[in-house]
């Protein structure tokens, strides 16, 4: 296939080598369903697909792992295992500690994790940095006249394509549009179903030149079987990346606000959000699946927002705004990372409510990762419960079934020497039980693990894994966010569904001057110019809901009863419509 990047750079594209950088929850389903493909462009043989791995001290072992035929992935991940031992099988799949594998690569997947500093807003790149100087070395020694295509599945600050990345490749004179093609398609993975994820979602696949997108879709559509590519430019795909998380941690926290009304006042939280998401049109059935990814407009409150891209995103996609000095007294985005901080204490709050002061007392925190049937912990809200539990002189057990006891985070946070795999051992002897985490594990077991808490005093459900009624014959003490037990009135109904209302308005207003200021800033070719339009056609795409309104002016904060959400006095004093 014949390339034209100007009118005298042009080349002969073929894959025959594809590789990933860094076999996470994202690299490790891409390459496995990669090498899966068969993918032959520009060639009469398979793609071979080459994982790459630093030798690290936690990750230095999904090299042997993967060659081996093993998924390094841990959890319930359907589908996965059995891909990978096939395609190694067929020597289509292979991994290397040896970042000189890449000199050679016709595409190379950047799939390394991005996070934000601890002391700051600003994206922190330190692991990504470490990757790319090593992968730029790499491409000094490729052959005459390849052009690899490099694609960032990792999720980017807006603008850090076109500044940061271009600018590091260029310094190991790497020139982008003539010795190697920029693209990024951020990942919309969840642990627990990666291959259903990679294969049935929709995709960005963006670029800094016009001819990148088209590349990646020619591959990418080879995996990507029952979703539709979106082609489009670099910093619209990395706008709307960390939009889609922004967005769903403000719902997140607007659900949060209201289920703390709902649990001070004995209302059905659960009620309320059917009623407000059937008037949204957006409905779910998560209110009676725990294991149902919610997707409505008013979301499941739970322990805390955990995992690794919600509690960062948005304030990667604020970064370049707040470097520039910009106020973020009333931005909806950073005021809900202030809420949902707030919910492993308000977990706290309930129970004692309910079952008076707990300090003290011997407490199970049941579920260590941040979701469901998946052995990740990161900013697991779990973790903060246990240090809270820990900090009121409580005896706290930590149980999960799927986490490794030397798992790093633990590790971090020093809550290791509290934590089993050992169920039994976890609430033989607890006073109270908190389900922070809705393994299917814990619901089947649920008799199971009554049997073996030979001192339970109460079960506080953190996560909606279950309902009242299932304990009231076994005269078990219980309480769980959400579940108050009087129907809400029409008129708090309305007040919710206004409240989003007003939310959801003034995160289009915060949106839309965001994208503005990245245009005036950071835009120096027409075809990578943000588009408010396009970010809420692709923002739509996203298979957890995420519908961004029109900009359009906040008119009034409603109020019931003396109760105003915070978001909603945000949405009214922030942000109005330009242009």
């Amino acid at each position: 296939m014949n390339i034209k990047l100007s009118d005298d750079i042009q080349f002969d594209w073929k894959v025959e080598k594809i590789a990933v950088i860094g076999p996470g929850i994202v690299g490790m389903p891409m390459a496995a369903l990669l090498a899966d493909a068969r993918i032959k462009i520009g060639t009469d043989q398979p793609a071979r697909v080459m994982v790459i791995q630093r030798n690290s001290l936690n990750s230095g072992w999904k090299v042997d792992a993967i060659n081996s035929g093993k998924s390094v992935i841990g959890g319930i991940e359907p589908g996965l295992n059995s891909v990978v031992e096939e395609v190694v099988a067929e020597g289509l799949l292979s991994a290397s500690h040896d970042y000189d594998e890449l000199s050679d690569a016709d595409m190379i997947l950047v799939c390394i994790q991005t996070d934000k500093k601890a002391d700051s807003f600003e994206p922190d790149y330190g692991p990504m940095f470490g990757g790319l100087t090593s992968l730029a070395k790499a491409l000094q020694k490729k052959p005459a006249g390849k052009v690899p295509l490099i694609v960032f599945e990792s999720t980017l600050a807006p603008s850090s394509m076109a500044t940061l990345m271009r600018d590091h490749f260029a310094e190991y004179g790497l020139i982008e549009g003539k010795d190697i093609l920029l693209g990024n398609s951020p990942n919309r993975v969840m642990p627990g179903r990666l291959v259903e994820r990679v294969t049935e979602s929709d995709k960005l696949v963006a670029g800094l030149h016009p001819e990148t997108p088209r590349m990646i879709k020619e591959v990418y559509a080879h995996i990507v079987t029952d979703g539709t590519l979106h082609p489009t430019n670099s910093m619209t795909a990395e706008v709307t990346k960390t939009l889609e998380n922004a967005y769903r941690d403000v719902r997140i926290a607007y659900s949060s606000e209201i289920v703390r009304y709902c649990d001070e006042h004995n209302i059905d939280f659960y009620a309320v959000r059917d009623a407000v998401n059937e008037k949204l049109a957006q409905e779910d059935s998560a209110s009676d699946d725990p294991n149902a990814v919610p997707s409505g407009g008013i979301l499941i409150p739970m322990v805390g927002v955990g995992g690794h891209c919600l509690p960062k995103d948005g304030i990667l996609l604020w970064w370049r705004k707040i470097e520039a000095g910009a106020d973020t007294s009333n931005s909806l985005i950073i005021q809900s990372r202030t809420i949902n901080d707030e919910s492993p204490a308000e977990t706290i709050a309930l129970a004692e409510r309910s079952f008076g002061d707990i300090s003290g007392k011997k407490i199970a925190v049941l579920g260590t990762a941040y979701r469901f049937n998946s052995e990740d912990t990161r900013n697991s809200p779990s973790i903060v419960l246990a240090q809270q539990l820990l900090d009121k002189g409580c005896e706290v057990t930590l149980q999960d079934p799927y986490v490794k006891p030397d798992d790093q985070n633990l590790l971090k946070f020093q809550v290791n020497q509290h934590f089993t795999n050992d169920l039994e051992a976890a609430v033989k002897e607890a006073d109270y039980i908190f389900f922070g985490t809705a393994h299917k594990a814990y619901m089947d077991g649920i008799e199971d693990i009554l049997q073996k808490a030979g001192s339970l005093k109460g079960i506080v459900d953190a996560c909606n894994l279950f309902k009242e009624s299932f304990f009231e014959p076994l005269e078990v003490s219980y309480v769980g966010i959400g579940r108050g037990k009087e129907a809400p009135s029409e008129a708090f109904t309305k007040f919710v569904y206004d409240g989003f209302r007003a939310m959801e308005d003034g995160l289009a207003n915060e949106v839309n001057g965001l994208t503005q200021f990245l245009n005036d800033h950071f835009v120096t070719e027409e075809f990578n110019r943000v588009r408010f339009e396009e970010v809420q056609r692709l923002a739509a795409s996203c298979n957890t809901g995420c519908v961004i309104t029109d900009p359009q002016s906040v008119e009034r904060v409603p109020e019931y009863n003396g109760f105003r959400s915070r978001l909603a006095i945000c949405a009214k004093n922030a942000f109005s419509p330009v242009g």
